[in-house]
């Protein structure tokens, strides 16, 4: 009886014993499964380092063109339109003749000015014969000296008269030579309104004439980029007038035609406004081209572009970026390979490149690509790492 109930007891341990040892068994392995079924499920996406590199960033200002000189072109008198010797659009000369007036009415002006002149002087001649004939007779005691007085008074007038008279030569002259109407620069001919047979007068402007051989491109930025630009390359309190010497708002600019196309030759900054204009908070600036080759004309439009190379900055390409409520993430890696979503803070753009001032640090890596399946902790399985690099 005894031997049974020990034997019992001892198949009863036994039987406990392999069943802690199977329950240990399969609790092992489904840790280790599940284990490895974590690792198998990260995501495999491409990953990128960051470091710091050269960026070149390129801001955009609309401007508006106009020749260095801007001419319009008005009659000094009133009359009748008799030529016209150029044609619109041309290229002229300075001093090269216009438009002619008819000068017949100003001709006789001046004819009945020239006679007006004549009799003035024949009286001041009478006047001095008079002078020079009543001195002796005065010097003798003949006449009394009042006689002489008077005639030298009647002199005096007559040769005031005169004066006047050559005076009015002199404006019918001006008059006359005002009919003809010359360019007062080299330029080309805007648009002519008038005709010939047109009666014409001062009020009226009968084209205008643009000296572009250099041009004026007139541009707006913010406040916040002028005081950027004006700490980074030093101060500007006076406009500079000439456009050979390069002033320290920026080396220089680069011009964008309407057509897209890129101006071969590059600008400078010579003049700025002295007041932000405070409904928009812009500041006007001033470009100066060259313009040897007449491409740019007056009232064309374009766009400025300031580039500036900025060394030691971090960079990360914008599709590696989300934007919630204004603000931009990217999906930075642990060390164990888990992501976590990272604001950033940019300054600005350098072709499809974020510059970021911090949030990342030389030396993280970020999630490429993928980013609509990630979220903070999940594991990622990097693809390859490189480094976010800006080509110079």
């Amino acid at each position: 009886m005894n031997t049974s109930i020990r034997m019992n007891t001892k198949t009863l341990i036994i039987i406990a014993l392999l069943s802690f040892l199977l329950i240990t068994f399969f609790s092992c392995s489904s840790g280790s499964s599940q284990t490895n079924d974590n690792k198998n499920n990260a995501v495999a996406l491409p990953v990128q380092r960051i470091d710091t590199t050269t960026a070149t960033t390129v801001k955009d200002y609309l401007g508006t063109i106009e020749g260095k000189v801007n001419v319009e072109i008005r009659p000094q008198v009133e009359g009748i339109l008799e030529e016209i010797y150029v044609d619109e659009g041309a290229f002229v000369n300075a001093g090269q003749k216009l438009f002619r007036i008819n000068p017949q009415p100003y001709q006789e002006q001046l004819n009945n000015a020239l006679a007006n002149e004549n009799v003035e002087k024949a009286k001041l001649e009478n006047a001095k014969l008079e002078v020079d004939r009543l001195k002796p007779l005065v010097e003798h005691d003949v006449i009394s000296d009042v006689r002489l007085r008077t005639a030298m008074s009647d002199y005096d007038v007559a040769k005031a008269s005169l004066a006047q008279a050559s005076a009015a030569v002199a404006s019918a002259r001006i008059n006359l030579e005002f009919t003809t109407i010359k360019a007062p620069v080299s330029g080309f001919i805007g648009r002519i309104p008038k005709r010939i047979g047109n009666l014409v007068s001062k009020s009226d402007p009968l084209t205008e004439l643009s000296d572009i051989s250099e041009v004026y491109v007139y541009f707006a930025m913010s406040e916040s980029d002028f005081l950027y630009f004006r700490k980074k390359y030093g101060r500007q309190d006076t406009a500079v007038t000439d456009s050979s010497r390069t002033p320290p708002m920026i080396p220089n600019v680069t011009l964008i035609m309407a057509d897209g196309a890129e101006y071969p030759e590059k600008g400078v900054i010579d003049a700025i406004n002295g007041q932000v204009n405070r409904t928009t908070g812009a500041i006007s600036l001033r470009a100066t081209f060259p313009n040897s080759d007449n491409v740019l004309r007056s009232g064309n439009t374009g766009t400025i572009k300031m580039e500036e190379r900025q060394q030691g900055v971090l960079t990360v390409p914008q599709i590696a970026t989300t934007e919630l409520q204004d603000k931009i993430f990217v999906f930075k890696l642990t060390p164990d390979n888990k992501v976590k979503r990272q604001a950033i803070q940019v300054t600005g753009k350098a072709g499809d490149q974020y510059i970021v001032q911090n949030g990342v640090g030389p030396g993280d890596r970020i999630v490429l690509s993928g980013l609509d399946r990630l979220a903070d902790g999940m594991e990622v399985k990097p693809l390859n790492t490189s480094r976010i690099a800006l080509a110079e």
